[in-house]
């Protein structure tokens, strides 16, 4: 993964390694320094049982897999909010919905520049998809020479490449996303089954229980479940959500395009 940020259409796009790498290193931060504060435990030793009631420490308890399980759930809601307003700036200005009405009224009034207007104030990728029709649109009217099917051809092609060009960068980071759904819970059921192998081996160690190990084995399942499925349902939301803003947006783009390709094959002879 390229680990710079770089500039496109949508607006500043963060690179899922350079966030990945961040959330790790603030996840450790917090499980050393935070949940692992001796503060949490009793006689301030961290080997010790949490204080009653104290979650901090029992998050803590759940052991080298809570950073690693920390460290999706961070990058998931990071990159979600890099979605959310890159997604939003490509969606323009207005409502989509607003948006693509008054284009196809302005269409079929015959006002190019009405619809090109439009374009300028309303900004994002389905308004660059719809500019360079639009340019198209206005150059293969004035062109004299080819026929009125390579005309229609030619402004479908470019609205296909325009669209190549726009869609990519709203699905950035969104694979990573999708990834997260399955990844969180699969480390989550680690730390489980990482925590109930240290509760057994607490049970038929000399055959005597040791307390400590015992809470401390159960801790670490339990808290490591929440966390796993805490971060694979977020996984989820997010991934669904956005999935369903791009659909929406590739949606308007085919509906515009069509729209400007029924004009123009319906006004030139």
């Amino acid at each position: 993964m390229n680990s710079t940020v770089k500039k496109s259409s949508t607006g500043f796009q963060v690179s899922a390694g350079l966030v990945i790498l961040c959330c790790f290193i603030v996840a450790v931060l917090i499980f050393k320094f935070i949940f692992g504060n001796p503060a949490n435990f009793m006689n301030n030793d961290p080997n010790n049982h949490p204080l009653p009631d104290n979650l901090l420490g029992t998050i803590y308890k759940g052991g080298i897999i809570v950073p690693i399980i920390q460290t999706l759930l961070l990058t998931v809601l990071v990159l979600s909010v890099e979605r959310f307003f890159a997604i939003g700036k490509a969606q323009g200005k207005g409502k989509l919905v607003t948006f693509v009405a008054n284009i196809k009224s302005a269409l079929n009034a015959g006002n190019i520049q009405e619809a090109k207007n439009l374009c300028d104030k309303q900004q994002g990728s389905v308004a660059n998809v719809v500019t360079a029709a639009l340019a198209k649109y206005e150059q293969m009217t004035e062109n004299t020479d080819m026929a009125k099917e390579q005309k229609e051809i030619a402004i479908q092609k470019e609205l296909e490449e325009a669209t190549a060009l726009e869609l990519p960068t709203l699905e950035q980071n969104l694979p990573v996303i999708g990834t997260m759904t399955t990844l969180g819970t699969l480390m989550g059921l680690l730390g489980t089954v990482i925590g109930m192998i240290k509760s057994f081996a607490a049970l038929s160690d000399s055959g005597t229980t040791d307390s400590i190990a015992l809470s401390a084995g159960i801790s670490e399942a339990l808290v490591n479940t929440a966390f796993g499925i805490a971060t694979g349902a977020l996984a989820v939301i997010s991934y669904n959500y956005f999935t369903t803003k791009i659909d929406d947006i590739t949606h308007a783009i085919d509906e515009v395009g069509f729209s400007i390709v029924q004009t123009f094959a319906s006004t030139q002879k």
